[in-house]
This record gives structure tokens, sequence and C-alpha cells, in this order.
């Protein structure tokens, strides 16, 4: 346990405590046993004889005693009554320091419940050892102790969901359970199972398709020792909203990071033991081969938290210390459901409308993993009428799905590729196609000419910004004039993480930083940025600074002159130039807009857009 300076405080009042209360009874029994009715001691008393019953003066009853024994002289505590106050003094420091950092993490009111606890706990003790009835001076121990604790308790309560009160029925009977599970008692476990103990998470096998044995493999790792460690850290991801679980073996434990918010944040590792177990449940619930530790395995399953549907993917590979393996986390309730919810400016989001309801062409969505292209590409759908209109999507794997969308899933193993796929659904009939990624010429030119004949295709595409993508397609061997003559549009776009409301903090920036970014020094007067980690106690961020993120985009929409230069095999420089007079603004033009409202920082948006 971390000792505080608090703690050092509340050891040395404990201390004195007892030094003045073993004082205040050795005074007494001077006082009570050396004196006579005229003041002097005793003859009796005078003896040097001081192992004699006679030297102490006796209870007229003979039931009276001092210490613990009769044959022990000079030791007046009674180890009975003495033990249980130094363990209720460990659970007061204990509670103490939960108090401590829950009241900091939850803003209930910090100094004040620290200082009751600290001053009612420090009047119990005295209580128990000044006061003449033992008994008395525990009861005023136990109020001492419990009364601010229970207050406390009262208060933060009311501010938590029901899931994380504490003290409750449900509360104090999952503790019992986890204490008995941890225990190692066979049946305490089933017992533990099915009374649902750990968080409100089940598994899935499978993605959840209800076929083959799905229900077999969640009941299989029901059985696991590994269980509810697996439940612990799928729940705690999604309530941190992380998008991604990374468990990667070291010599001699399971190391454990969560990407929220694009960043890869370490949380507690597991043992080797436990950590393999929790690789196998998932594995089985992926329906991969546990067998098998070497050669990369992918899968999916699902889960229910808290009663709304979450999807992951699986994938594994074998490292030097043993199998690794990473969870994407597919939460459908956090997703983008519209145009709207992408963060674009008026201008910017009315073009980009334009775009997505032109009657055929091809639409590009460009960036690094993880930037979103995706989630642009099922609001982009979802801002289509799929009642009028035929829309079907081919997809690796479907991530989110879509009500009135005809989704398909490739399969590489079955020699199902994006090209043979959009070859068949062309004679489908469809309105409008989405392709999940151009990978290979073969792809690209058959989405081109789909956009020729009269279709609108969507599709994603490996590339730093717009102008890049138009010469990835060029570098895959399209031709041209088939570019030219399909493309309608290109979306660039980053992530990068909002600043927390609650504690971002405002400062002037340098003339030298505004030069460098090519912004008038006096008509920006501040920026925001996070605080100091020493000063950061928001629990709305939990001390990081940041909560979610939002788009940064650059739109290229293809006009005639952009045509021709394509068809000509222009120059970058060239097509970004007319971009520029058309009024396109690059990503870090957009971002610094972002920055200026205080949406993020100035650091961040260099750490992603370069």
């Amino acid at each position: 346990m971390r000792i505080l300076f608090r703690d050092i405080l509340r050891i040395i009042a404990f201390v004195c405590v007892v030094i003045i209360a073993a004082q205040s009874v050795s005074a007494q029994d001077e006082s009570d046993d050396g004196e006579g009715e005229d003041g002097e001691r005793p003859a009796a008393t005078r003896s040097t004889d001081v192992d004699s019953e006679e030297a102490f003066p006796r209870d007229p009853s003979g039931s009276f005693f001092r210490g613990n024994d009769r044959s022990i002289v000079g030791f007046y505590l009674n180890l009975l009554r003495f033990v249980p106050v130094v363990l209720l003094f460990v659970l007061w420091m204990w509670s103490s320091h939960w108090v401590d950092e829950d009241s900091r993490s939850l803003q209930v009111r910090s100094q004040f419940w620290n200082t009751a606890v600290l001053a009612c706990g420090t009047v119990g003790f005295l209580a128990v050892f000044c006061l003449p009835m033992f008994l008395m001076g525990s009861v005023v121990l136990l109020a001492a102790y419990g009364a601010p604790l229970g207050f406390y308790i009262v208060e933060r309560n009311a501010r938590v969901p029901d899931s994380s009160k504490v003290m409750t029925p449900e509360h104090l009977r999952k503790v019992g359970l986890r204490v008995l599970a941890k225990l190692g008692m066979g049946t305490v476990s089933k017992e533990v199972q099915a009374a649902g103990i750990g968080p409100n998470i089940k598994f899935i096998g499978k993605s959840g398709t209800g076929r083959g044995n799905e229900p077999d493999r969640s009941a299989q790792v029901e059985k696991s020792p590994g269980f509810l460690a697996a439940k612990e850290l799928v729940y705690d991801a999604i309530q941190r909203r992380g998008t991604d679980i990374h468990l990667e073996p070291n010599e001699d434990e399971l190391s454990i990071r969560l990407r929220i918010d694009g960043v890869m944040h370490p949380t507690e590792p597991f043992d080797r033991a436990v950590g393999n177990a929790l690789v196998n449940i998932f594995k089985v619930l992926a329906a991969m081969d546990i067998t098998e530790r070497r050669r990369p395995q992918d899968g999916s399953f699902r889960a229910l938290a808290d009663g709304r549907p979450i999807d992951f993917r699986a994938a594994t590979q074998g490292t030097r210390h043993g199998e690794k393996m990473s969870l994407r986390i597919l939460d459908q309730s956090n997703s983008v459901s519209s145009l709207d919810q992408l963060g674009l400016r008026k201008q910017l989001l009315a073009s980009l409308r334009d775009v997505v309801h032109l009657p055929h062409g091809l639409f590009l969505s460009c960036g690094p993993t993880g930037a979103g292209k995706s989630t642009t590409l099922y609001a982009s759908l979802s801002d289509l009428d799929s009642m009028q209109q035929n829309i079907i999507t081919i997809e690796d794997p479907v991530e989110y799905k879509m009500e009135g969308v005809n989704q398909i899933e490739i399969n590489t193993k079955a020699g199902q590729s994006f090209a043979k796929s959009l070859r068949s659904i062309l004679r489908q009939d469809p309105d409008v196609v989405m392709i999940g990624e151009i990978r290979d010429a073969e792809t690209g030119e058959i989405a081109c000419q789909a956009a020729n004949t009269g279709h609108m295709v969507f599709s994603t595409i490996h590339a730093n910004d717009t102008i890049t993508a138009l010469y990835r397609l060029l570098e895959l061997g399209i031709e041209p004039f088939m570019i030219s003559n399909s493309i309608s549009a290109i979306m660039g776009q980053r992530l990068v993480r909002r600043l927390c409301p609650d504690c971002r903090t405002a400062y002037r920036p340098s003339e030298e930083l505004l030069k460098k970014l090519h912004l008038p020094p006096g008509k920006v007067e501040k920026f925001y940025r996070t605080p100091k980690k020493s000063e950061s106690q928001c629990p709305t961020c939990e001390g990081v600074g940041f909560r979610g993120r939002m788009g940064v985009y650059e739109l290229l929409v293809i006009n005639d002159e952009i045509r021709e230069l394509i068809r000509d095999k222009g120059s970058a420089t060239q097509i970004k130039k007319l971009a520029r007079r058309n009024g396109m603004l690059s990503m870090k033009e957009e971002g610094l807009r972002l920055v200026i409202r205080g949406m993020t920082s100035i650091e961040e948006l260099q750490r992603v857009v370069k």
C-alpha cells in the first residue's frame, strides 16, 4: 500500500493516543495504589518484595486484578481488547484510503470527507483508551468510525448509477460470492457462475448468428477458471469506451493494453496461467483452434453488455513469448448513424451531401487505418433512402448492421474476393454499391466501370490525403481516363481527440507559434490544452484530459478542370493548386479551426496531422 503523508499523520495520532492512554493509566494506578487516607504510602506498599501479591491492594470482593494475569506484574494492556482495537485501526486506515480516492475521482467534497473521517476516527480512538469503561469507549469508537463513512456512502451513492453503488444488498452479495470464488471452492464457483457474478455481460459465440454449436461454446467457456476475469476485462474496456483490447504475452505475465480514443493505455496485467486461460476463452468463443498457437487465426463473437449487443473481431498471432491476441470492439450504440454526426462544418457538409446523392459516380474515403473511413461510408449510406434504392455492400468483415441494406461478407479462404463479389452483385440490379476497400487493380477497374454504368459506388482506399489517393489509383494500374470519368469526390480524414470540456485550460499562444501556423496574432486570443497530470482529477475524462474523438476532413470535389488534369496525368502540385482555388481546405487548416474553437489542442492536431 502506498504510504502517504495523511497515513503518517494517522499512525502518529494512534501512537500518541496509546502513549497518552498508557501514561494516564500509570498515573491513575500510582495515585490509587500508592496513597493512604493521610496521603502517605502504606507500609505494605513500601516493601521491596515487588513480586509478592501483598505489594498490591486487592479488591474486597477478591474478583479484581490488573493486566492479563495475576502473575504478570506491570503489564496493563488487555490483549483481548487491544488487538481488536488495532484491527479496527487498520480497517480505518483502509477506509480512509478508499474515501480519499473515491471522493477525488467523483469530486464529492474530498477535503470535507477526509477531514471528517480523520477527526472522528482520532476522537474514537482517544475515547476507547481514555474512558473508564471499555464498553462505553468501544461504542464511541464504532460510532466515530461508522458515522462519517456511512454518510459519505449515502452521498456518493446518490451520484453514481445503480451498478456502481456500494454497501447495497446486491453489492454485498457480489462481494461475498467473489471472495468465495477466489478461495477456489468448486461448488461455490458453480454457484457464482449461476448467480451471474461479475459485470452484467454475457458472451455469445460466433457473432451471434444463431447457428451451429454457439450455445455449447458459450456454456463451455462459462466453466473455465478464467471466465470471471474475461468478463471483467471486456466489460471494463466497454465502459472506458475502448475500441481494441490487446493481450500481449511477456516472459512472466500477459500484458493488457486498451486503445481508447486512438491511444494505447496499459492496464493491470495477468499472470501467464490466467492469461493463457483468457486467450483460450476468446478463441473458443470465436471458433478458433485452441491447439494452434503459431499460425495466425481470426474469428468473431458477440456479447450482450447491459442488454445491448456488441460484436468482437478476434485475431491471433504467434510471438516470441507466446500467442498474442487482439480484440476489436464494435459497439453499435457508439457508431455514427448520420452525416450530421460527423462534425463537418456547414459548407463542407452540404458539399458532401451533394456528392452522396449523385445518381452515379465513385466516392472514395481515404486515410490510414483507424481514421474512420468506414464510419463515413456508413453515415453516407444512412443518408440515402434504402426503401427506394437497392443498396448492396461488400465488406471484410461486416462491422455494423444496417436495416434495409444487403450486406455481403467476403470469404477469402473460400476464394470469394472483392472483385468476384462485385462482379456478381452488378447482376443484382443495385443502385448503390459500397466496397469495403479497393486493394488491387481488378477491384478498382470494376468499381470505375460500375460508376460509369449508372451506379453510385462508395469505397475506401489507404492514402495520406486526397491528392495522393488519386495517384494511389494510378499506381494500382487503373487507366487515367477511367479514373477521370468515374470519380466524383475524395474525402480525406483523420480522427483527433476531443478536449474534455470540464478540465481543459486556456492559455495565450506565443506569436512565434501563431506565425508558424500562419494565423494572425491579433485575432487569436487563446488556445486550450489539457491540464497538468498533477492537477487533473476530473472524473469525466479520468484525468486524461480528452474524451471522445472527432474528425478532421478535407473534401476534394472533382470538376471538369481536375478531370482533364487527371486524364493528362498532371502533377500533384497542379491538382492541389486547382483544388484550393475551388475552395478546398487541407486537413491541417480544418483542424486549426477546431483548435481555435477550443475543441482540441494544437499538440493533438500536430500529433495526427502533419
